[in-house]
């Protein structure tokens, strides 16, 4: 059963065509928004791509982006998901909470939901958070030990009784569209 007050937090951070934004979204277990927060679209200068070198898409990512979003959230949510696997590490360092990246699979259902399988790659498992929909791939930080995954995954299960787990991606992609478009 859901404990009073969970909640998860929805974290996007892109960068396309030299523009990097980010948002997040904390939702209760029936998709109600509670927090969202985003960032201006950051354009870096010429200046700055040359002196950043290869490190300024993971200084702008992690450090001005994300660490921006997780500072300003008033409300800390049970569990985040992002949807970039490489933001699941600083993610679960920053927040010194659960974290997971989540993404669709195309592997058959498995018997029960609940069901959590190893994927055979790293702290990648198959999920299955409902009883009909396909598993959730769900990749963790590679410490993360076997008796956190099954909690994580009850936690996932619990919601995805009450509301569309990936949904929350489509909304936060949709607000930076039309906050873009303003």
């Amino acid at each position: 059963m859901a404990v009073a007050g969970s909640s998860l937090g929805y974290i996007a951070v892109e960068g396309t065509e030299g523009l990097f934004r980010g948002a997040s979204l904390v939702v209760d277990f029936r998709g109600i928004p509670m927090d969202f927060r985003y960032t201006d679209p950051i354009r870096p200068s010429r200046l700055e791509r040359i002196l950043y070198g290869n490190a300024l898409d993971v200084y702008l990512r992690e450090e001005l982006i994300l660490e921006s979003l997780i500072g300003a959230v008033e409300a800390r949510p049970t569990l985040w998901i992002c949807r970039e696997p490489d933001l699941v590490l600083p993610l679960k360092s920053l927040t010194k909470g659960k974290a997971l990246f989540l993404s669709p699979s195309t592997h058959s259902p498995m018997e029960a939901a609940g069901e959590v399988e190893h994927s055979g790659e790293g702290g990648v498992y198959m999920v299955q958070a409902d009883s009909v929909s396909a598993p959730l791939r769900a990749a963790f930080p590679d410490q993360t030990r076997e008796d956190e995954v099954r909690q994580i995954a009850g936690i996932l299960v619990e919601a995805a009784k009450t509301m569309e787990l990936l949904e929350p991606f489509g909304r936060i992609q949709k607000a930076l569209t039309s906050l873009a478009e303003e």
